[in-house]
């Protein structure tokens, strides 16, 4: 028997190293697939560049009304991000994220029934059910990628988790502009010569052509939510080194704090996306195919900035970064407003790099140190996402009024605020500095 105990030694050591490494594996495999997660989400709401001039067209709009598409998705994020907190709190990140592909696909197929009828609300009903399940995936993707991992460089992964979601929005200009915009738009007077046969046609035509593009898109998210199902995901529980959060989540400054940043934040990237292709025609005079790419262009920039961001976050403190960007944003789309020519479409191009850390960086500097509350937390982070759907109105309603060149002040003074919460973490930055020394 002396072999005895160091062969039940040896056993245990080896059930203990498979069960390290399967939680490695599993705990790996859980970043593949919510990293894929921030592709699909990406995707979904940067082809509403390309819906506004789109829908515009085929449902006759003004800038105004336009701008609803983005109101119908980013008011889901304000009704549904608590619901979807409490929903995960219970059924936990993975029902949150299989519901939420779910409705997800819904929406997709319903953009088939509401191009026929042709029918503005059906189609803002369907981006609504979208924005829906992306909610349920925000809320569950951002705190997990967050979490799964050292805290110490939680905002650097959610960042590099976010650049898939940057490599997305890229692409949608992109995708959506080559099969869904049709390169013609009619002019006052070609339209008044048409009949209202030939008008109802050519209407007809622009609106049949989310069809094919939104079945494949439900399909692809469908196969997603099946393979999520069959995979087991390990359940993260919340905590950190920090003192445990007492009392009401609202009591947090810090948090609240990033919550109006991420409203400003959120409805001005909507702002500068949205409204790209229709700046690009009227101040540089380019067609909205062409306009289209500059903006696949512009939202390219924006995902190398993930990754470049994430790399000077090894060298700059997150909400310096964050400070720095956010100035430089406003004095791009000054010089947006001032210019002439191809210039401010450049300018916009720049902002779109420059935006490209902040909603990352903001979500992780909100819900710090939040601990078993981090749920609750980033459910109030992503009700700010309703931003998305206030300002666009805003910045239609002063484009109907003035001009679109001066409607690019709106997320201008967004920036601002988004400053200011830099400028506090900043201290925050300072003050554990100075502790720790």
């Amino acid at each position: 028997m002396p072999g005895y105990f160091p062969a039940i030694a040896y056993i245990q050591f080896r059930i203990q190293l498979n069960d390290c490494t399967m939680a490695t594996n599993r705990k790996s495999t859980a970043i593949i697939l919510i990293t894929a997660l921030f592709f699909l989400w990406g995707f979904a709401l940067n082809l509403n560049p390309i819906l506004i001039p789109h829908l515009k067209k085929a449902c006759q709009l003004t800038d105004t009304q336009s701008a609803f598409i983005d109101s119908a998705s980013y008011i889901a994020y304000f009704l549904l991000a608590v619901p979807a907190g409490l929903f995960m709190k219970k059924y936990g990140y993975k029902g949150g994220i299989i519901l939420g592909l779910m409705l997800f696909a819904l929406g997709a197929f319903l953009f088939y029934p509401a191009s026929l009828s042709r029918s503005y609300g059906f189609f803002l009903g369907a981006l609504f059910i979208i924005a829906s399940g992306l909610t349920f995936l925000e809320t569950a993707a951002n705190p997990y990628i967050s979490v799964l991992g050292d805290p110490a460089t939680s905002t650097r992964r959610l960042n590099f988790a976010q650049s898939f979601n940057g490599l997305a929005a890229s692409l949608a200009p992109l995708i959506g502009g080559t099969f869904i915009l049709s390169g013609k738009t009619l002019s006052t007077a070609e339209e008044s010569s048409m009949n209202p046969v030939q008008l109802k046609m050519y209407l007809d035509h622009e609106a049949a052509a989310v069809q094919v593009p939104y079945l494949i898109i439900g399909l692809v998210v469908l196969s997603v939510a099946f393979l999520l199902y069959k995979t087991s995901l390990p359940e993260i529980v919340e905590s950190d080194d920090s003192l445990e959060v007492e009392g009401s989540v609202l009591k947090e400054k810090n948090l609240l704090f990033g919550v109006l940043a991420q409203f400003f934040y959120v409805g001005a990237q909507v702002c500068i996306s949205s409204f790209f292709i229709r700046f690009s025609e009227r101040v540089a005079g380019l067609d909205e195919k062409s306009a289209a790419f500059y903006l696949f262009i512009a939202l390219f920039g924006f995902m190398i900035g993930r990754f470049i961001g994430t790399a000077l976050m090894k060298f700059i403190a997150a909400p310096k970064l964050l400070a720095i960007y956010s100035v430089i944003n406003m004095i791009l789309l000054i010089l947006a407003f001032f210019g002439s020519g191809k210039f401010p479409v450049y300018a916009l191009m720049g902002v779109e790099f420059f935006m490209s850390i902040m909603f990352p960086t903001i979500f992780s500097l909100g819900i710090r140190g939040l601990g078993s509350k981090t749920k609750e937390g980033s459910s109030l982070i992503i009700m700010a996402i309703v931003g998305g759907a206030v300002f666009p109105v805003i910045m239609g309603k002063v484009s109907d009024a003035s001009s679109i060149q001066t409607a690019y002040l709106v997320p201008a003074a967004c920036f601002i605020v988004v400053l200011l919460f830099a400028w506090k973490n900043i201290d925050v930055e300072k003050l554990k500095l100075s502790m720790a020394h």
